[in-house]
Parts: C-alpha cells; sequence; structure tokens
C-alpha cells in the first residue's frame, strides 16, 4: 500500500488524462467528534468509482449517490469555481451520514480539476518534494509550490493551501521471518518498503509482494536510499557486518527513526563497538534506537513485527511513549522484581 494521498491524486491524475469527469473533496473543517482529520481527500470518477475518504463511508455513499447520478443523466455539473458543502449540521444530519453526535464536518468539492496541474503534483511527490496545492476559490485555479516543511490545511475567503508530502519510506536490513511481518506491516500501513540482503538464500525465500529487494551491501543501500525526514532505517540481521556500517550511514541523515532488534547485550556490544572501532560517542550514537520496539511481551517474529512497528508509527506520530514501554526498561523493570 502506497501513501494514502499519492493514490488519491494518481489515480484522479489517470481519470483526468483519460478524459473522464470527476471531482476532488477535501476536508476543510470540522467541528466536534470527525472521523477523518482536516486535509483528508478523496476522489470521485463518473462512473462512481472512490478512492480516499473522508468520512467513515456514508459521506461518500452521499456524494456517490448525487454526483455520478447527475453524471450518468448528463445532468450539468459545476465547472470552474469549487464549491463548500457541510455535512452533519443537525443532529438528524449527523445520525443520518454516521458522523459522532454533534461532529459536523466541511468539505471542499474541486469539480474536473486541471490534468496538468494534478500531472505536476504527482510527479513532484514521486519524486520525493514536500509540496503546496494553492487552489483560488474564484475560479478553481491551481497553483503548486515547494515546501520546506508540512504545514496545516490553510483556508480563507480566497482559497485553500493543502500541504502534500511524499510518501513514507522504510528500508529494512535483513530478509528474514521478522523482515516479511514487519514490511507487510510497513506496506499496509502507507509505507513504501525497500529490503536489503547481500545474502542469496534470504533474498530467495523472499516472498512479501509489493517491497523492493535489493543486494547490494547495506552501508551502499543506505547511502543510495538517500533517507529524509519520512524516511526509517531498521536493522534486522543480527550480523554486525551487515548492520553496523548501514546504521552508521543511517545517523548521518535525517531518518526520523534508526533502530536495530537484538537484546540488550547485543545492543550494548554494538554501542561499545561503534565507540571503539569508528570513533562515534553516546552523543553521536543518541538517536540509535535498541533494542527497538515496544514491550508488549513478544516472543514471536510477527508479536516482535506488531512491536516494532507500533514504535515506529509512534515516532512518526510524533507521540511520546512512556519510557517503560521501551524494551530494555521494561525489562530492566522486571528483572528488579523478580525475587532474589
Amino acid at each position: 500500500m502506497e501513501n494514502l494521498d499519492v493514490m488519491v491524486l494518481r489515480t484522479l491524475r489517470d481519470w483526468r488524462a483519460a478524459g473522464r469527469r470527476a471531482l476532488l473533496a477535501t476536508v476543510v473543517r470540522t467541528w466536534g467528534s470527525s472521523p477523518r482529520p482536516v486535509g483528508s481527500i478523496m476522489a470521485l470518477c463518473e462512473d462512481g468509482s472512490v478512492v480516499g475518504s473522508v468520512s467513515g463511508g456514508c459521506i461518500e455513499d452521499d456524494l456517490i449517490y448525487q454526483y455520478s447520478r447527475a453524471y450518468k443523466e448528463g445532468q450539468s455539473m459545476p465547472v470552474g469555481a469549487p464549491a463548500f458543502v457541510k455535512y452533519g449540521i443537525t443532529a438528524d444530519e449527523a445520525h443520518r451520514f454516521g458522523l459522532p453526535c454533534g461532529g459536523t464536518l466541511e468539505l471542499l468539492l474541486e469539480y474536473d480539476p486541471d490534468t496538468q496541474a494534478l500531472t505536476d503534483l504527482v510527479t513532484a511527490l514521486e519524486s520525493g518534494r514536500l509540496m503546496q496545492r494553492m487552489v483560488r476559490l474564484a475560479d478553481g485555479v491551481v497553483s503548486l509550490n515547494e515546501a520546506t516543511a508540512p504545514e496545516e490545511l490553510r483556508v480563507d475567503d480566497t482559497g485553500l493551501v493543502n500541504t502534500f508530502g511524499p510518501e513514507y519510506r522504510m528500508l529494512l536490513i535483513g530478509a528474514g521471518q521478522l523482515t516479511e511481518y514487519l514490511a507487510t506491516m510497513a506496506l499496509f500501513s502507507g509505507f513504501a518498503v525497500t529490503v536489503c540482503d547481500p545474502r542469496e538464500e534470504y533474498r530467495g525465500a523472499w516472498h512479501v509482494q509489493g517491497a523492493n529487494v535489493v543486494a547490494d551491501m547495506p552501508d551502499d543501500v543506505v547511502t543510495a536510499f538517500r533517507p529524509d525526514r519520512r524516511s526509517c532505517v531498521v536493522a534486522l540481521t543480527h550480523d554486525p557486518k551487515l548492520d553496523d556500517l548501514a546504521l552508521l550511514e543511517a545517523l548521518k541523515t535525517e531518518a526520523f527513526y534508526v533502530g536495530a532488534i537484538g537484546s540488550r547485550r547485543n545492543n550494548e556490544a554494538r554501542r561499545e563497538r561503534m565507540i571503539e572501532h569508528f570513533g562515534e560517542t553516546e552523543e553521536s550514537l543518541a538517536r540509535l534506537r535498541g533494542p527497538i520496539g515496544i514491550y508488549i511481551g513478544s516472543k514471536t517474529p510477527s508479536e516482535i513485527a506488531v512491536s516494532v512497528m507500533a514504535e515506529i508509527l509512534a515516532v512518526k506520530n510524533g507521540v511520546a511513549l512512556p519510557r517503560d514501554m521501551e524494551v530494555a526498561n521494561a525489562k530492566n523493570l522486571r528483572t528488579a522484581q523478580l525475587p532474589a
């Protein structure tokens, strides 16, 4: 699975490039509880096909009913200027559209968005650029600018500005069973996944569709991968010859998460090696995570993958986890509580 926004915009571009009529809906305001956050988008094709989401499904159903029926019946559809529409204004409507009690949201509907502007936006996102898309409310004209940092959606009397980021990416070192579980979870969480393993016997057994598998040495792969603020690098081989140099390269980048699997003893040994043989310091290794994951008592590869993916998503989403949920701290605490 890819980044949802990129998927929506790519699909909408393809519809428009094929000459099909379509609309783009963006959540611009919410009041009370809302099933989808501000900035969420969905696209609706004239045949009723939908990609993306602005609610739990009921609002999508209403948009499909209204607009695809109008397309099929040849009714005159709006062109040019986008329009605002609100759902859930009354308690009856909130119940009808499946919104939480008191929930209201407002959408901006853009009719037949410009194909070239969509193509330019998707191309920029696919090349790893962070982009601002500005829509002029008077006529629907779109302009694009590269952004330097993510921003919240803005809307006023003249226009809407929404920031779209490139896909989140995950680089996994090692193609073992744990990697298969973690790659699967990452893919359905919206990450583009690359798996690096120079060992042919491991690559030959790989069977997760959707992940890019490469055979070069891990440190070279990290350099070529060019991790950015939307990237994470996770070492899973337990082999210092493969893991250590890759981790050191990753720590030089802006990757939001760099970590390695292993016991508390193995992770301490890794840090000692890096300090003794590579001139690292405790300060330069501060971003290196290990043992990775949150403590859930996991034993099997699938459970460990859940633990690791949960920690990665927490870091990605800016959630500070309590220290007693870190694997090392939790195990140290349990050890201290055992009878003498």
